[in-house]
């Protein structure tokens, strides 16, 4: 809707619009390496490349790679055994996983 109203048609402006609205974390690190992607290329952007690799990067695959990462990072700690097993069932249905993977972490 913010490109439509404000009437932003050429590609690299598009592109730029979005990056300038993501900020911090993940989506802070993928601004910066965009840009300077943009930087370095002299013609215009794919439009459909860029809506493609947003999509790739933020999409609900990224979710199970960090549960996974977070699943086998996890440990117990001073934590209530009961509340473990919940977090650590929570994060393998995140992970899609099945029970022998689920045993071997």
């Amino acid at each position: 809707m913010f490109l439509k109203s404000n009437r932003v048609m050429e590609t690299n402006d598009r592109i730029t619009a979005i990056l300038a609205h993501l900020r911090g974390g993940v989506a802070g690190i993928y601004t910066q390496r965009k840009l300077d992607e943009l930087d370095k290329e002299l013609g215009t952007q794919d439009w459909e490349n860029f809506v493609k690799e947003i999509k790739t990067t933020f999409s609900d695959k990224t979710k199970a790679v960090d549960a996974e990462w977070k699943i086998e990072s996890f440990k117990q700690g001073k934590k209530n055994t009961a509340d473990f097993m919940i977090e650590f069932d929570a994060l393998a249905m995140k992970v899609d996983t099945d029970e022998l993977h689920a045993i071997f972490y």
